[in-house]
């Protein structure tokens, strides 16, 4: 593949509290502000955290969930008196860092979250964007403490819902397991880890460093997996099996088992070989979803250098 040249990345948005009951963005971003941290080399950073009020109240969001705010369609809509909290906080987010999918938009936005489920450190990615791929290859390179992966969500930009997308590129960090309103050591270190190693991956870029071009593997979603509902009451009737809970991104096969019933009967997964991941993450209850299933993919990047004046 042919070397493609990029402006240098000038502008950066370190964001964390999007959810504000998941702390390691939190307390990242409220570390970098205690020390000052506002340059990596020639790039200056901006600490941002997005959702202060869920941060303060410690749950997720206060009247929708902001990650599902970033359309463009949203953040054109008009804001009225009756406006959710979430809607008004996403489009000060896009006035601050960007418009999204303009010239102005920060040069790279890295939204920080923590789930529930066993997924170690994961980036996801919309479609394929040679900066972030050799940022996530850059990482899985250094970084031994825990498996890094990232998942990559096929939507056009205009449709993309979730803050990073507000950044001419971005990236979230997902870290687990770890509980709401809980922030462990070793999960913080590996965000703390994963930042640092951007940081440096950046200065490089800037310096005028090349990255050669290779590839990564990737996940893909193909569909999601609710909970064995009740047909009448619509209440779950069905937990994460104990073989599949805490193994995501371990290959599911037909007939491994993904439930069990509360009268002790074992569910098995019915179709093709398939990847869970987000296993029984508790935000997601309240949108129906046990877990998502994905394909493995190979994605191929060129190198990347520097443009020069």
């Amino acid at each position: 593949m042919e070397r493609v040249s990029f402006p240098p990345l000038s502008r950066v948005a370190i964001c964390g509290g999007t959810h504000g009951n998941e702390m390691s963005g939190v307390y990242m971003v409220r570390d970098m502000q205690k020390r000052k941290v506002d340059r990596a080399g020639s790039a200056s950073i901006t600490t941002v955290l997005s959702n202060p009020r869920a941060v303060d109240a410690c749950r997720r969001y206060i009247d929708q969930d902001i990650n599902r705010c970033f359309t463009a369609a949203l953040l054109s809509a008009p804001i009225t008196d009756s406006s959710p909290y979430e809607l008004r906080r996403a489009q000060e987010l896009n006035a601050q860092l960007g418009p999204k999918g303009s010239q102005e938009a920060v040069d790279l936005l890295c939204d920080i979250h923590n789930t529930t489920s066993n997924m170690g450190l994961c980036l996801i990615l919309y479609s394929v964007d040679y900066i972030t791929l050799h940022i996530y290859k850059y990482i899985q390179s250094k970084m031994t403490s825990t498996p890094v992966r990232a998942i990559q969500l096929d939507i056009p930009l205009p449709e993309a819902y979730s803050f990073e997308s507000v950044g001419k590129h971005g990236f979230a960090l997902e870290v687990g397991p770890q509980p709401n309103g809980v922030v462990r050591a070793d999960i913080y270190n590996m965000v703390k880890e994963a930042v640092d190693l951007t940081m440096e991956w950046l200065q490089a870029f800037n310096s005028g460093r090349t990255f050669e071009e290779g590839e990564v593997e990737a996940y893909t979603t193909e569909r999601s997996v609710d909970y064995p509902r009740d047909p009448t009451t619509n209440e779950i009737t069905a937990a994460i099996h104990p073989q599949l809970q805490d193994n995501d991104f371990k290959l599911l096969r037909p007939g491994d088992p993904t439930f069990l019933t509360f009268s002790g009967e074992t569910v098995k997964h019915k179709g093709q070989e398939l990847y869970p991941f987000f296993i029984n993450e508790c935000a997601y209850y309240e949108k129906k979803i046990a877990f998502h299933l994905a394909k493995k993919i190979t994605l191929n990047f060129p190198s990347v250098s520097v443009k020069k004046d």
